[in-house]
């Protein structure tokens, strides 16, 4: 049996996370710093940090035929930057989110200093207490909030150099540009 190209186990495993991140969604929406401990593992329910996984964006020899293949064989509906999912927020059903999947050229320099081939774009609650927070405990934060009608946005790197994305999303934007036009 042929191995998935690596960009392709890159993008099942950013999917499983989605899923993941998704699923243990409460209905409380008060912010907390107490971390639940289940089975071994800790959840941090801090609404003002990570809330969902925004965006997974990847290099590709070929955007466009990325693009085109996706939306042939697994039946993504694609835009110019690749493919708007539409999922409902876990805290709040009645609120549509958006997570957006982009294949970009391999020679970009969107994902520098990183040298990875991915980077992963986090939904998060409150973008100018989060940076603050991270500033304070030495994280590297590569420039300064940007605002868009669609959100606000700063880059971080993690420990192994891979950039990050972090997306505090005003969802009804992408409602008002892309209703019908995602996929679900």
């Amino acid at each position: 049996m042929k191995a998935f190209p690596k960009h392709l186990r890159i993008i099942n495993g950013l999917l499983t996370l989605i899923l993941i991140s998704n699923w243990g969604c409460t209905s409380s929406t008060q912010p907390t710093t107490e971390p639940v401990v289940q089975h071994d593992t800790i959840y941090v329910t801090d609404s003002y940090k990570v809330t969902g996984v925004g965006g997974i964006f990847f290099k590709s020899n070929d955007p466009q035929q990325s693009r085109n293949w996706y939306a042939e064989h697994l039946g993504l509906s694609i835009n110019e930057y690749g493919s708007l999912f539409e999922y409902r927020e876990g805290r709040n059903p009645e609120q549509k989110a958006y997570l957006q999947w982009s294949p970009f050229g391999t020679k970009t320099t969107y994902f520098e200093p990183s040298s990875k081939d991915f980077m992963i774009n986090f939904r998060v609650g409150d973008l100018e207490r989060l940076v603050s927070e991270l500033q304070q405990n030495g994280v590297t934060v590569l420039d300064t909030i940007e605002t868009y009608e669609y959100g606000k946005f700063v880059h971080i790197l993690d420990p192994d150099s891979v950039k990050i994305e972090l997306w505090q999303p005003a969802d009804s934007t992408f409602t008002a540009l892309y209703e019908g036009k995602t996929t679900k």
